[in-house]
């Protein structure tokens, strides 16, 4: 039996990555992102701001997700990609992601994904980590 291939990160480009958001987001993507980055439906739901029965009837439909929501799922994707370079870990990140932060109001990082906002806070605060400027 063959391993399973490591996840692979859209690259960096942004006119691709603009496009892919435009074409939006399908379902087996998104289920394939999720088993790697260990978010469940409901997590999703939550940064989606959609109900689990709609991300239900996506899944069920094969329906490609509206750019809005496909953008974040995009942002979320990127945001993971630089904090697993950051941490060089895949394992060392998702635990980050979940262990509270004083320097981002004494929350998990993984708590603010469902705004933009609070995805650019944990994208400022890799940055930092990264350049070892520790708040």
């Amino acid at each position: 039996m063959s391993e399973p291939k490591p996840y692979k990160f859209p690259g960096d480009d942004e006119f691709d990555l603009t496009n892919m958001v435009r074409e939006g987001v399908a379902f087996p993507y998104l289920s394939k992102l999720s088993a790697f980055i260990h978010f469940t439906i409901e997590e999703w739901a939550a940064y989606l701001h959609l109900s689990e029965r709609t991300l239900q009837r996506y899944k069920k439909d094969k329906k490609a997700f509206d750019p809005i929501h496909s953008e974040r799922i995009v942002q979320i994707e990127l945001l993971y990609k630089k904090g697993i370079d950051v941490f060089g870990d895949a394992d060392n990140f998702h635990t980050w992601m979940e262990t509270k932060s004083i320097a981002l109001g004494g929350v998990t990082p993984k708590e603010l994904l469902d705004t933009a906002f609070g995805i650019n806070m944990v994208k400022d605060e890799l940055t930092r980590i990264e350049y070892g400027v520790l708040a």
